[in-house]
């Protein structure tokens, strides 16, 4: 059984009635969102009828994660839809639309993916607007049970008293609702097991520090937040039983493309002998990747590196490499836990069933 000698009275008590606020609605002809940049200062919200502002959105993180983004990506193709008056075929104006919508952040494959799914769609005789607004809302709904099915089959992979990594932001707000990594987390909280989380800062934009401890804190999960560099630390201090993360593309080998920072937690953990998972709705598996080189890694603004919020914190005229995401080796990875279940290796097989069911 695990030693939990280090751990501290609860403290992370849930506000009474409180709920999670949506990452994402349909509300009145416009998209609407909780704005993740301000969190946890603010719990401010955006809402636009243009697919333009929602753009924005995806590209200043103010919406993020894989699934919410891929969510956001089919509200704002709806709204484009709308806006060119679009009936019976996705025409050159929409589809130039679309294109804008695809070019906001590359690595994830959400958004690729949701824009395929469009485009298929039987639009004929319709306004093209209705029918995106109707796969939006189905789109929603998936991830969400996605989410609550992955909880359930990590399940098996924590222990009934357990000590769990994790890194970035994979809770409601990233996924539309339950979480993908937070919601495995989250349904063993809520199946009464004793679990005890140790949230990366994850830098440069703290969403572990900003988003995960905003998160479990309300959820009333006991978590120590640690800055990046202290995982290995942690996780020998605290007798980690093991780490769970998400993902924002999988490749066909079992590459994943997650937060920056996470490759270096796999390394972690398999130099301590700690089961590194990832938790990820199929949605976020590429059929078209066959490794981690076929996945494009986004860069950011040095902005973000150099300074935090509008407070700068490195000297001027400095160069800056600012990858938004690192590529985990499948080798690293114990398993994937998805919506349809536990995948282990080898990964080109089993990964490839997945994708082809």
């Amino acid at each position: 059984m695990t030693s939990l000698s280090y751990r501290e009275s609860q403290t992370n008590t849930p506000q009474d009635g409180y709920h999670l606020p949506d990452a994402i609605r349909w509300s009145n002809g416009k998209v609407v969102i909780i704005d993740q940049t301000r969190l946890p200062l603010d719990e401010e919200f955006l809402s636009s009828d243009n697919y333009r502002d929602v753009c924005e959105w995806i590209k200043s993180l103010s919406i993020r994660g894989a699934p919410s983004i891929g969510i956001a990506a089919a509200y704002a193709a709806s709204l484009a839809a709308y806006e060119c008056d679009s009936t019976g075929a996705i025409d050159t104006k929409l589809e130039t639309a679309l294109q804008v919508i695809l070019a906001t952040r590359p690595t994830a494959v959400n958004i690729r993916n949701i824009i395929e799914r469009l485009r298929k769609l039987d639009v004929l005789g319709r306004s093209v607007g209705n029918v995106f607004l109707e796969e939006a809302d189905k789109i929603l709904k998936e991830e969400i049970e996605s989410c609550r099915k992955i909880g359930k089959f990590g399940l098996e992979l924590i222990p009934d008293r357990a000590v769990i990594l994790t890194h970035c932001h994979t809770g409601g707000l990233a996924t539309g609702g339950y979480g993908t990594a937070l919601g495995m987390i989250r349904a063993a909280h809520e199946a009464g097991k004793d679990v005890m989380v140790l949230v990366d800062e994850t830098r440069p934009l703290l969403q572990g520090a900003r988003l995960t401890a905003w998160e479990l804190q309300k959820l009333g999960i006991e978590f120590r937040l640690i800055v990046d560099g202290a995982s290995g630390i942690a996780m020998r201090k605290f007798k980690a039983d093991l780490a769970v993360v998400g993902a924002d593309r999988i490749a066909t080998n079992g590459d994943t493309a997650n937060k920056i920072g996470t490759y270096n937690l796999s390394v972690l953990c398999k130099e301590n002998g700690v089961p590194f998972y990832v938790a990820a709705p199929s949605s976020s598996f590429d059929s078209a990747a066959t490794s981690g080189d076929d996945i494009p890694i986004e860069e950011r603004n040095p902005d973000e590196v150099t300074h935090f919020r509008e407070c700068r914190s490195a000297p001027d005229n400095i160069s800056v490499y600012a990858p938004a995401f690192d590529v985990t080796p499948g080798e690293n990875v114990a398993a994937f836990v998805t919506e349809e279940g536990i995948i282990r290796k080898p990964y080109r097989a089993n990964i490839g069933t997945l994708l082809r069911d």
